[in-house]
């Protein structure tokens, strides 16, 4: 029987994993780092724990805390009071091993060489990322959570989790995510990568400092457009053009401001995120089949145990579409999993679990508090 820790709420942590870690497609890391955050207090019965899981660009700083008060990836929906309120549960967020938020991934210093792994890195599978906030649980003493949340990748990796952790694990929420990728978002990652890759200063994968800048500008820019819908970008941006002093000298430079506000998150995203984390996180989500544990999406989902679960999905989203929402959402039906699928008429595409927060603050907090 593990004892919980008692840990105070707060800032980022580091866990270093005392052994070596094997990875699920090969390789192994040796003692490994994960960061993680978490809010709210465990319980006496110590049954009151959420696992949450990020999408592939964010860390674990989901929401703030007195610790840290800066705004988090899900603000809106974690706190006290809030969907899933941490007056009642105890929320970890675990920063993805391949990230390049403080867990291990392939811009760290691979102990063995006293260099960064760069693309000596193991090949990196989503259920590299379960096993790794498996490990946390047990540094924190917890045994079974109540409920695995995750968005997007996440929402695989809350899968994997259950698939591989069955007995630590009593319900799910999937939000905009699928048990496997669709073609046309393998393809369209695929692009992105090549994107990368096609950058001279990728030099195989063997940069220093920023690397491929403009191959992340391009990938990221392309990420955006199929985060979002026609719709949106149609009601947002219409054919409005950037003011004549921001243009440049340039025939081709950017007229419109929906050109503009791509540059701009091209411009961030290359600031932050290492280009080597972005490819390797990017092909563990291509890789990732429910379909590997038994031969189909049903067979897999029968080796959880959950009892409940929560399937969102939203029409405009063309990475995960309602198909895939619903695929899921039969499977975990046919095993007795009692599931409630949500349909959200978002029009902000795939990142509407970010934005469009009066349509998933009520479904997730109702569902809560059943």
């Amino acid at each position: 029987m593990m004892q919980p820790k008692s840990e105070p709420a707060g800032a980022r942590r580091i866990y270093h994993y005392p052994e070596s870690l094997a990875m699920h497609r090969g390789g192994v890391l040796q003692q490994p780092t994960l960061a993680y955050e978490t809010w709210g207090q465990l319980n006496h019965n110590a049954d009151n724990g959420v696992l949450l899981f990020t999408g592939l660009s964010p860390s674990a700083h989901a929401a703030s805390s007195p610790a840290d008060p800066s705004p988090g990836w899900w603000e809106e929906m974690v706190g006290p009071g809030r969907p899933i309120d941490t007056e009642r549960l105890f929320v970890v967020c675990v920063n993805s091993i391949g990230s390049c938020f403080g867990s291990t991934g392939p811009a760290s210093i691979d102990p063995a060489t006293s260099q960064r792994y760069r693309i000596d890195f193991p090949v990196l599978s989503l259920e590299d990322l379960a096993t790794g906030s498996a490990l946390v649980l047990d540094h924190l003493g917890i045994e079974r959570v109540r409920t695995a949340v995750g968005c997007s990748m996440g929402g695989m990796t809350a899968l994997a989790f259950a698939i591989r952790f069955p007995d630590r694990v009593d319900e799910l929420v999937s939000v905009s995510s699928a048990a496997r990728a669709a073609p046309f978002a393998i393809a369209l990652r695929s692009l992105q990568r090549e994107m990368v890759r096609r950058d001279p200063a990728w030099e195989s994968g063997r940069y220093d400092g920023h690397g491929p800048t403009m191959g992340m500008k391009m990938a990221r820019k392309l990420g955006m457009i199929s985060y979002r819908s026609a719709e949106e970008w149609l009601m947002r941006f219409g054919r409005e053009r950037v003011s004549a002093e921001r243009q440049a000298n340039d025939p081709f430079c950017i007229d419109f401001e929906v050109e503009s506000y791509l540059q701009a998150h091209a411009e961030k995203f290359t600031g932050d995120f290492d280009p080597n984390c972005y490819l390797y996180l990017s092909r563990a989500m291509d890789l990732f089949d429910v379909a590997d544990y038994g031969g189909s999406v049903a067979s897999g989902l029968a080796k959880t145990r959950l009892s409940r679960a929560l399937v969102i999905g939203v029409t405009s989203d063309i990475l995960f579409p309602i198909a895939q929402q619903a695929e899921l959402s039969e499977a975990l039906e046919a095993h007795k999993c009692e599931t409630q699928f949500e349909v959200l008429p978002s029009i902000q595409g795939h990142d509407s679990f970010l934005v469009d927060m009066d349509r998933f603050r009520p479904v997730i907090g109702d569902w809560f508090l059943r």
